[in-house]
């Protein structure tokens, strides 16, 4: 019984006892560092996932933009004026900027403002579509630093993608 007992002053020992269940000022704070060091850690890579994607998305409006601006143009109507004569007149890029459309005269020359490759060559024969980046700004050469996020359409559509890439 000398067993029985001892637990039995033991347990009411232990009951006697104040708990100490809280947590501390320091646990709390170091929780709060931990967690914003991987905030810290995960904000970048996050970001740069998402500016992937409004990339990704830039790449399928334009395409998809010129499928619409070739149909018309098969259809014995020739390159319509603006985007808007195909219904395309809002829409905007995922940074918020309208899409620029220039059609080119059928003489075959060559409008202000075309975009041009290194050499300052015209990268397309018939129109330019493109988005102005995250940046909003642009230029006629791509490799202008204005024009490095650029999405672009080139080489008649051949190529379409960031004009950093071109």
């Amino acid at each position: 019984m000398t067993l029985s007992r001892t637990m039995e002053e033991h347990q009411q020992a232990n009951t006697n006892r104040p708990r100490n269940t809280g947590v501390t000022l320091i646990e709390m704070m170091m929780v709060v560092v931990i967690i914003a060091v991987l905030v810290m850690i995960a904000l970048p890579m996050f970001q740069g996932v998402l500016d992937k994607a409004r990339v990704a998305r830039a790449i399928g409006d334009v395409r998809a933009v010129q499928t619409d601006l070739q149909t018309y143009e098969t259809d014995g109507k020739g390159l319509p004026g603006s985007l808007s004569e195909i219904g395309r007149g809002d829409l905007r890029d995922p940074w918020g900027f309208a899409y620029r459309y220039l059609r080119f005269p059928e003489d075959g020359s060559k409008p202000k403002g075309a975009r041009k490759d290194r050499f300052l060559v015209p990268v397309n024969s018939t129109f330019d579509l493109y988005s102005v980046g995250k940046d909003g700004s642009t230029s006629a050469p791509m490799t202008a630093g204005a024009s490095q996020d650029d999405i672009v359409r080139a080489n008649d559509g051949g190529f379409i993608g960031l004009a950093s890439k071109f």
